[in-house]
């Protein structure tokens, strides 16, 4: 008794095991409601965002001398773009997307050069290129593209991820190639973000576990020696720790500045926040209150409701995502899958940490929400991707549900059964009894049915008479017999 009670497992445990295997649902056919929630926490995100965006940069819009819709409706141009990729790429087959592999690395290493080389600097980063009057981030498509990569290489080598060789290789080199780009413009976060999606391309691979810790741990090398190479990124580590060197305030600089305000704004937003549109900190008091601490103006205007509500969102997103993501069969979609969903919420998390002190100031955009047209459209598109898996997910119960209705509908043409009752068998006409015979009894015996029906009656009665007319015929004979033969 005692061992057995040894081997049960708590209730809370057990209670944990039970929305687990609720959650995930592998062996269970999907019902859309992934689909859906994926669908509908990203357009609740990006409407947010939207909204947010008009809020926070109003004020500094008017005092450079534009219109206080400028930024937003610049956001919501990029999100009416990323809806229709998102929806595009949510109609296609994802094992066609092996196509892009190549050609999409390809383009993704020239851009990132080009950047380097024309592109345009902005707070010490250069990440962007002019085109048309928009400023284009390849970096952050980057994300997506690299992600397919990885997805089309691993998948190619599954047979072969038990030799080091294999496994690492182009994968790794190439990630650190398109990292090391990236970190050439000073943009530690986008840097950290493209490392991430390595980790995870490689653990929804199933690279061995001494594999899988070995470039875990070169990866995190690679990722402080960007960090100590770097001044100013040394001096965002000392004030997290809470450490203000001399080299740090030297020229006047205070590293702790944003991310006081940033607590400030979440503080002074209380549990409803001060009202939409009505921050404090926004007036040149936050700096990048649009774009990396768009968090911190949520929960100022919002209150701790509006922050809840942005965490409730990203939980169901991820949930959804994961429970599609565990459904896939096979490897490719399971690991482009597995990459998204690592890149999205892990990059939602940091900047959050980011903006509540958890972790340094490293300049991460807010998924759907932080003002940034490149980020949006290339969020959207990777969720466009997502979709496409979950809408697989749902076809087999299409067509269950197709054959269902099929089977209870009637076929075109066919006519409706009689339902109406039988007829019982007819009574015998009178006067029209056959005499007492061999055939008379042979029609007397027969079957009910065969009376029911006019024609079997019929052949019934005519069969009478003949039988009949056949033995008057022999009395005949026999009396014309007896007279010649006295």
């Amino acid at each position: 008794m005692a061992s057995t009670a040894q081997r049960t497992p708590p209730a809370p445990l057990r209670a944990a095991a039970g929305l687990w295997r609720r959650i995930v649902r592998i062996d269970s056919a999907s019902s859309g409601t992934s689909y859906y929630l994926i669908l509908g926490a990203t357009l609740a995100l990006t409407a947010i965002g939207i909204m947010m965006v008009l809020s926070a940069s109003s004020v500094e819009s008017i005092a450079a001398g534009d219109s206080p819709y400028t930024a937003a409706l610049k956001q919501g141009l990029f999100g009416a773009l990323g809806l229709v990729g998102m929806l595009v790429l949510s109609r296609i087959n994802v094992r066609w997307l092996k196509r892009l592999a190549w050609p999409g690395i390809g383009v993704t290493m020239v851009l990132l050069a080009l950047v380097q080389l024309v592109g345009r600097r902005v707070l010490g980063n250069r990440n962007w290129i002019d085109i048309g009057g928009f400023s284009l981030q390849p970096s952050e498509f980057a994300k997506l593209l690299l992600a397919l990569w990885m997805a089309t290489i691993l998948n190619k080598k599954a047979k072969l991820m038990d030799n080091w060789v294999h496994a690492l290789i182009p994968v790794v080199p190439v990630g650190l190639g398109v990292a090391g780009l990236v970190i050439l413009g000073h943009d530690l976060g986008t840097t950290l973000i493209i490392l991430l999606i390595v980790v995870g391309a490689l653990f929804y691979a199933g690279v061995p576990t001494r594999l899988f810790v070995t470039s875990g741990l070169l990866l995190a090398l690679g990722a402080i020696g960007f960090a100590i190479t770097s001044p100013n990124r040394m001096c965002r580590l000392y004030a997290w720790v809470g450490q203000t060197p001399d080299i740090c305030t030297a020229d006047g600089g205070d590293f702790t500045y944003q991310v006081q305000n940033g607590l400030f704004g979440l503080a002074s937003g209380g549990w409803f926040g001060v009202g939409l549109g009505q921050s404090r900190q926004k007036y040149s008091w936050l700096p990048e209150a649009q774009n990396d601490f768009i968090f911190a103006v949520l929960g100022e205007e919002l209150g701790l409701i509006g922050t809840l509500l942005v965490l409730g969102l990203f939980a169901v997103l991820a949930v959804a995502v994961f429970r599609v993501v565990s459904r896939q069969g096979e490897l490719f979609p399971r690991i482009l899958g597995g990459t998204i969903m690592a890149w999205i919420l892990g990059q939602a998390a940091l900047n959050m940490a980011m903006v509540t002190g958890i972790a340094p100031v490293i300049g991460v955009p807010l998924p759907f929400i932080s003002s940034g047209g490149s980020a949006l459209v290339s969020c959207l598109c990777a969720i466009g991707v997502v979709l496409s898996l979950a809408r697989e997910d749902m076809r087999p119960t299409r067509r269950m549900r197709e054959k269902v209705r099929k089977a209870r509908a009637p076929r075109k043409g066919a006519v409706a059964p009689d339902r109406r009752p039988k007829a019982s068998a007819a009574a015998p006409v009178a006067g029209r009894a056959a005499r007492p015979s061999k055939a008379g009894s042979t029609s007397r015996a027969a079957t009910p049915s065969s009376a029911s029906s006019p024609s079997s009656a019929s052949s019934s009665r005519n069969a009478a008479g003949r039988s009949s007319t056949a033995q008057s015929r022999g009395t005949n004979h026999a009396q014309r017999k007896a007279t010649t033969n006295p």
